[in-house]
């Protein structure tokens, strides 16, 4: 029983440093660039894609074994896509401001390469609780990065975190909320999580 709580503990702390969908497997950087303009919406955009993450992979880990190989992508797409539809209604009905400040990047999550890539490397390989654990972890990085990244920008953008005003407006560099901003403040993120994971 303790291997158990062991091994999924592992799984889901390797989602959040070894295995960061965002600082170390670079993925899913279309929502990372695009929706991080503010702490907030990284934080909303984490978490929605998150919780399709550990439905998807719990879903595909309790059907693997009846999934044809020539459908399995497209039975994958569809698991994704019903979620996000879920997702995304719940959302309209229940969180307007976060719908209209994120937009297209909701349904968009179908796409993301993150959820699509855990449920073919480790949900179709793997136990259902595995599955969630690792949707988990996975998820908590991703969240954690564009929350960190959407900090970074509303900071040095706006002078506010999560729309707290910190810093005064002559200190605002408008880049930072800008498209460009996203690249260079994600290059310096990566860069030090690189910098840490040496020392």
């Amino acid at each position: 029983m303790e291997d158990f709580y062991m091994n999924n503990i592992k799984i889901m702390t390797n989602g959040l440093i070894k295995e960061n969908p965002t600082f170390v497997l670079l993925l899913g950087m279309c929502p990372t660039l695009a929706t991080t303009t503010s702490a907030i919406n990284g934080l909303a955009m984490g978490l929605a894609t998150m919780a399709v993450l550990i439905c998807t992979n719990f879903v595909i880990s309790c059907i693997k074994n009846i999934t044809p190989d020539k459908v399995r992508i497209p039975v994958f797409v569809v698991v994704i896509a019903s979620f996000v539809t879920v997702l995304q209604l719940v959302i309209k009905a229940f969180l307007p401001a976060i719908d209209q400040a994120l937009g297209l990047f909701i349904p968009l999550i179908v796409v993301n390469c993150v959820i699509l890539g855990r449920a073919e490397a480790f949900a179709c390989k793997n136990t259902p609780v595995a599955s969630i654990f690792d949707g988990i972890g996975i998820g908590l990085g991703f969240t954690f990065a564009l929350t960190l990244l959407g900090i970074v920008r509303e900071l040095l953008g706006s002078g506010s975190i999560f729309g707290i005003g910190l810093l005064p407006e002559t200190t605002n560099i408008l880049l930072f909320v800008l498209p460009p901003g996203a690249f260079i403040s994600l290059g310096y993120l990566i860069a030090i999580v690189n910098k840490l994971k040496k020392s």
